[in-house]
């Protein structure tokens, strides 16, 4: 009777590091926890600006904020210099030039990415056109976008100076925003899916109207906060396309109309008396508490309308 004889394991090749009972080598947990060590500190590194910013925003505003008369009362017929009056004006017009810069770049950003990613082909000559252009509009600073709309619609078009051409100026540099972080969101949605819905016969404006847009709602949301968060605080468009005011004005294509970054460079510009600069960081903290509302209101949003698991 002939026996098998068993072979035994080959030893395993000697790597010069001896094996922890949890199968990793001491040599590469102390990598392990040199690496986590080194990403707290650039974590933290990166935090303390950001805090201190915050606190001295908050500091040095919250006396301004808490007062009633700042949300109720514009600094009508109120010096700079002098206690008293509001930012009312100030916030109905960053809000108003923010409603309508997003109500054209929105649509325009979204519809632009959708094109790009679900329609347009590699060889496509206007998508790669499109995509150029929207690489230069991205690096496009604030002071040159609100020259070209001043050239554009207060020389060519004969307009005058108003919260309009504000908005417009804005429009230029949030779209480019949208559109890559919608293009970003769009493409990581699993091809699957798509090909999913065409295979039950529904049509492609209907799949990415039901199925690719849905699935990737929350991260479109909060690439369209983060533009509006960037627009809200510009300053070059306000300072060469309206007027500054401390009267209230609704009507964005008549008069002067103030903003909280332009009411910010006012209160700069009228000194360092103590009631201007609380004026100043009451205006840049209310900016501040505009844009976090606006971010939660959005986290909400899309948790509300994004696909369940």
């Amino acid at each position: 009777m002939s026996h098998t004889a068993e072979t035994a394991p080959a030893p395993a090749e000697d790597t010069g590091e001896a094996l922890t009972t949890g199968g990793l080598s001491t040599g590469r947990r102390t990598k392990n926890v040199v690496a986590t060590v080194v990403v707290y500190i650039a974590m933290g590194l990166a935090l303390i600006p950001l805090v201190w910013v915050l606190y001295t925003v908050i500091t040095r505003g919250f006396p301004a904020i808490v007062d009633a008369d700042w949300w109720t009362k514009s600094q009508r017929g109120v010096l700079y210099q002098e206690a008293g009056g509001g930012a009312l004006h100030a916030i109905v017009g960053t809000l108003v030039q923010t409603l309508i810069c997003s109500a054209i770049s929105i649509p325009i950003g979204v519809l632009t990415a959708i094109y790009l990613v679900e329609y347009a082909s590699k060889d496509s000559k206007l998508g790669k056109a499109t995509t150029f252009m929207v690489d230069i509009l991205t690096g496009v600073p604030s002071i040159v976008a609100a020259l070209f709309i001043y050239s554009l619609w207060i020389v060519l078009f004969g307009f005058n100076r108003s919260g309009m051409a504000v908005a417009l100026a804005l429009v230029l540099l949030m779209v480019p925003v949208i559109v890559r972080n919608t293009e970003e969101m769009l493409r990581i949605v699993p091809q699957d899916l798509r090909e999913a819905s065409y295979a039950l016969g529904v049509p492609k404006w209907k799949t990415i109207l039901k199925i690719v847009l849905p699935t990737c709602i929350s991260g479109i949301v909060t690439g369209i906060m983060l533009a509006i968060a960037r627009v809200m605080g510009e300053s070059a468009p306000v300072l060469i396309l309206v007027g500054s005011t401390q009267s209230i004005n609704w009507d964005p294509l008549n008069g002067s109309q103030s903003s909280l970054p332009l009411m910010m460079l006012d209160m700069y510009k009228a000194g360092t008396a103590e009631p201007t600069l609380e004026k100043l960081w009451g205006a840049a903290l209310t900016l501040v508490l505009i844009i976090v509302i606006l971010n939660v209101a959005a986290r909400i949003i899309s948790a509300r309308f994004s696909p369940k698991k």
